[in-house]
């Protein structure tokens, strides 16, 4: 099966698409990559997640690399992505790797290729990578058994946990939070956040309780994905303790997910927009935002307000962050739960996000319930409406050609000021709602957004749409 990059990295299902095979084959062409460009001796470092098969993958690419002659570290404990994207800028290397499907179901694993800076791969280095594997001639591929590559020094083992803690606790207000005695109950789901968050808000004097900690590559039978259903079990916590915030980050602990002291759910859109709001009223700093295509206008809003810019890009962070580079942005992120804020690194981090918001809570000396209010009165509401569908084949290429050849649309009933093509269908009404269709790039779903000022217009325009691609009775979400 070929290795394809999707918005999120390569991911496939364990034992079809993610085999030894592939990894070793993606790990060749890299190093072959590597070798080209002239920087295989700056070396290269892979870590891994707590789903099945990672921590061997990861060791399968670092022997395909010491047997290429690239020297190869190796973060060898079960790792959030935000340490290993810290990781390669902190050596200072050219690339990397993380073993992980992120949030995707359990049967699948991938891997994450990272560049200078620790910055997520672009379309130009995943395209070149594809390049590479078409090229490559065929295994086996020459290797370092693990054991005696660690022994020579060819596999380097490191640990930067500390390192990276460390980078955290230096980027946020420690003194204001040691001061409230917040009472905290984290929810890794079964991913790799525990140790580092916990360590960061424990160190803030924070009261803290973990649950769903332990290892399960099954993920508690649940999508290791933060969102309203999935955390039930981080609602009860708050309400039954009287908590005054849930966090929960995702498979790899690049996305995060909250429950607020009124044990309601706060939609990432809601998180991007209260950190935005911090760091320009309440910490003075000054810089645009960065958003994708399916995440809230509000934050166009509050960035207008301040004299800034909310800069439109498409799905796949590598795009915020880019655009974040190129234009100073304060803080860019997703509705899917994904954000970065400037002097921090170059990607998502729910890490860093979560300790960010206990900041805001410590430093304002308010809820999050009531610092939201106050964004919505002085903004106005919005609200986002999110269906997703499977398919076959043959219904992408049907949709496809309906929505990007043919450039069809429903009827909504609302003048339209435009419709962009960039990455999906996104249809901009004059009354400053919107919806967008769009193939998910990292799992078999086509995605269905749409923000306005009430749920019930959100949900009904969004219905259009499914009607429309023929899809109403198969929402899986």
């Amino acid at each position: 099966m070929s290795i394809e990059f999707g918005t999120g990295g390569w991911r496939a299902i364990i034992g079809d698409g993610f085999t030894k095979d592939n990894v070793q084959r993606l790990s060749a062409a890299l190093a072959r990559k590597m070798t080209d460009e002239g920087v295989s001796q700056r070396g290269f470092l892979v870590g891994y997640d707590r789903r099945f098969l990672s921590r061997e993958a990861a060791h399968w690419a670092a022997e395909v690399m010491a047997g290429a002659d690239v020297p190869c570290m190796v973060v060898e404990r079960e790792a959030p992505t935000p340490l290993i994207m810290f990781a390669v800028r902190y050596y200072e290397l050219s690339y990397g790797m993380a073993v992980t499907a992120s949030h995707n179901p359990a049967l699948y694993n991938g891997v994450k290729v990272f560049t200078k800076g620790g910055r997520d791969a672009d379309e130009v280095v995943t395209g070149s990578i594809e390049e590479y594997l078409t090229a490559l001639p065929g295994g086996p591929y020459p290797i370092v058994p693990y054991e005696e590559g660690v022994r020579t020094g060819q596999i380097q083992i490191i640990d930067p946990m500390n390192s990276y803690i460390d980078s955290v606790i230096r980027s946020v207000n420690m003194d204001a939070i040691r001061s409230r005695g917040l009472k905290v109950v984290l929810d890794p789901m079964y991913g790799v956040s525990k140790t580092a968050l916990q360590t960061i808000l424990i160190t803030a004097r924070c009261d803290v309780d973990v649950i769903h900690e332990r290892r399960d590559a099954l993920f508690g039978g649940r999508l290791p994905a933060p969102n309203s259903k999935t955390l039930i079990g981080l609602r009860s916590f708050v309400e039954e303790n009287g908590c005054d915030i849930g966090i929960a980050t995702d498979g790899d602990a690049d996305r995060l997910g909250v429950i607020d002291d009124r044990g309601e759910f706060l939609h990432p859109n809601k998180i991007l927009v209260l950190l935005y709001y911090y760091l320009l009223r309440y910490k003075g700093w000054h810089g645009a935002a960065v958003r994708n295509i399916a995440t809230t206008h509000l934050l166009d809003a509050i960035a207008a307000e301040f004299g800034e810019t909310c800069y439109e890009v498409p799905v796949g962070f590598k795009h915020i962050s880019g655009k974040m580079l190129e234009t100073g942005a304060v803080i860019g992120g997703e509705s899917s739960g994904g954000l970065t804020v400037r002097g921090h690194i170059q990607g998502k981090d729910g890490i860093y996000a979560a300790a960010l918001l206990v900041e805001m809570m410590a430093t304002t000396g308010r809820r999050l319930s009531e610092i939201y209010q106050e964004i919505v009165e002085r903004y106005g509401v919005f609200e986002m409406a999110e269906r997703g569908y499977r398919f076959s084949l043959e219904e992408k290429e049907r949709i496809n050609k309906l929505l990007m050849e043919d450039k069809l649309l429903p009827d909504f009933g609302l003048d339209i000021e435009k419709v962009s093509y960039a990455d999906g269908c996104k249809v901009y009404f004059r009354d400053g709602g919107w919806v967008v269709s769009r193939f998910s790039g990292t799992e078999p779903l086509l995605r269905v957004f749409c923000e306005m000022d009430t749920m019930e217009r959100a949900a009904a325009a969004a219905a259009q749409m499914e009607a429309f691609l023929g899809l109403r009775e198969r929402n899986i979400e």
